[in-house]
């Protein structure tokens, strides 16, 4: 786990309240918050001195700042320990860096020290401190948060947590997105035990014929989470199981799926893909899962397709369809017409930052984002966060790939190493999920492709 970023951050862009009187309606804010650990009285006065020192947010000048200024970087100083207990606030810009690697990591965070930056924790006893040292590294407009995350949190204000729905293998419950369309949005970083592998969006809908499931999940007792959460919406059974790719999270689920009845539906890439990778993948999630991998085994799909198969149940017509390379092997999307809504797979991204595999084509990913777009969606359901529409996808996957390629072009232009395409430019972009992860490492992959196009 990275501790330079919290990797579970908001899947909607966030819920700002529209106005500052309704901050004003907050329950009372208990000072000092009961959660306060007891502090020596030395440590007390040093406490008092720099909280005359930095500047201090309430809640209610927390909520008009992150409404004037949305680009507002919002820093949780606790343990990723601390975060998975309790949650975190859900702010548009969010990272989570430990108090004890602040100094280590910020200046490679937050390039821009006039960035406008809030700093928290619990209860405002570690967090006026960092606010101080992020003063000294010359940051120019930082302040902490007084009342600490447990009184925002008591305040019924917008939150994220590791795990939305303890008792359940899913990350969260699935939404209903359209009538008869569902998905359970996963969490938007890699698999953990704490989220049993649900870190990609699980979608169905639900015909007079029976259900299409997107996507089997990332083990047996996921996707077994999954029917539970279906079968509370309708008696139709689970017919078909789409593939949207060979990765892991979509199709090691594929043995429960199987003993229901269903048929697994993938494209012929995908399913050679699995045949070379699949007990690959497998093993990972095992090692990952632990206990959570019971009955979980590798089980190829029944039907191939190759470009398109149509599916008629009921009154809904289904397109299954590989538009082109794109994001990986035989990646596959689920059109459907009538309602104007696409479940696009990893052919789409938009709050988490899009990975650049070794395979990965990046240029004929963006000659199939016409095709994809010429569809007409109105509805995006991406492989990743929560839906959306086209034009978001497309400022953060085709515009996203295009900025990096014309970056690294200039690079190789220049006759500039891999070192210098590590350090292009992708300051835009950093907000997204997993940026921190991803970033560099997409920006290398982009260059040593391009080195031989």
């Amino acid at each position: 786990m990275s501790f330079s970023r919290f990797p579970f951050t908001l899947l909607y862009p966030t819920l700002l309240f529209s106005t500052v009187a309704q901050a004003q309606n907050l329950a009372a804010i208990v000072n000092p918050p009961p959660e306060a650990p007891a502090i020596t009285q030395a440590a007390q006065g040093v406490l008092k001195a720099v909280n005359k020192r930095v500047p201090q947010l309430d809640t209610a000048g927390l909520l008009a700042q992150l409404k004037a200024q949305p680009k507002t970087v919002v820093i949780d100083v606790r343990s990723p320990a601390e975060l998975n207990g309790s949650g975190y606030i859900d702010a548009p810009l969010f990272f989570n860096i430990d108090r004890g690697f602040l100094e280590y990591q910020i200046e490679a965070r937050v390039l821009d020290k006039a960035t406008p930056i809030v700093v928290y924790c619990g209860v405002s006893q570690r967090s006026p401190l960092a606010a101080e040292t992020l003063i000294r590294l010359g940051y120019r407009n930082v302040k902490n948060y007084r009342d600490g995350f447990f009184n925002w949190k008591r305040a019924g204000l917008p939150i994220q947590q590791y795990d939305k729905v303890p008792d359940s293998f899913l990350y969260d419950l699935p939404q209903e997105v359209i009538p008869g369309v569902w998905s359970a949005i996963g969490a938007t970083a890699p698999g953990t035990y704490e989220n049993s592998g649900h870190n990609n969006n699980l979608s169905f809908v639900i015909t007079e014929d029976g259900v299409l499931v997107v996507n089997a999940g990332d083990n047996y007792l996921l996707a077994q989470s999954l029917h539970e959460e279906i079968r509370k919406h309708t008696r139709q059974p689970v017919k078909y199981v789409v593939l949207e790719n060979s990765q892991g999270h979509a199709m090691l689920g594929s043995k429960y799926w199987k003993e229901q009845g269903a048929t697994l539906i993938a494209h012929r890439d995908t399913a050679k893909e699995m045949e070379k990778t699949g007990y690959d993948a497998l093993e990972v999630m095992r090692s990952r899962a632990r206990d959570k991998a019971f009955k979980t085994e590798l089980v190829m799909p029944d039907k191939l397709y190759d470009d398109k198969l149509e599916l008629k149940m009921g009154s809904w017509n289904l397109q299954i369809l590989h538009l082109g390379s794109s994001h990986s092997h035989g990646d596959t999307m689920v059109w459907i017409p009538g309602k104007k809504l696409v479940i696009a797979g990893d052919t789409a991204f938009h709050i988490r930052m899009l990975p650049i595999f070794e395979d990965t084509d990046t240029a004929k990913w963006i000659e199939t984002w016409d095709t994809f777009e010429a569809l007409g969606a109105q509805i995006v359901i991406p492989g990743h966060g929560g839906p959306t529409n086209m034009a978001t996808v497309r400022k953060w996957t085709r515009d996203y790939l295009v900025h990096l390629r014309e970056r690294v072009a200039e690079v190789i232009k220049n006759g500039g190493s891999l070192d210098d395409a590590y350090k292009v430019d992708q300051s835009a972009y950093m907000h997204l999920h997993t940026a921190d992860e991803l970033a560099r490492s997409n920006a290398g992959r982009v260059y040593r492709a391009m080195e031989f196009e």
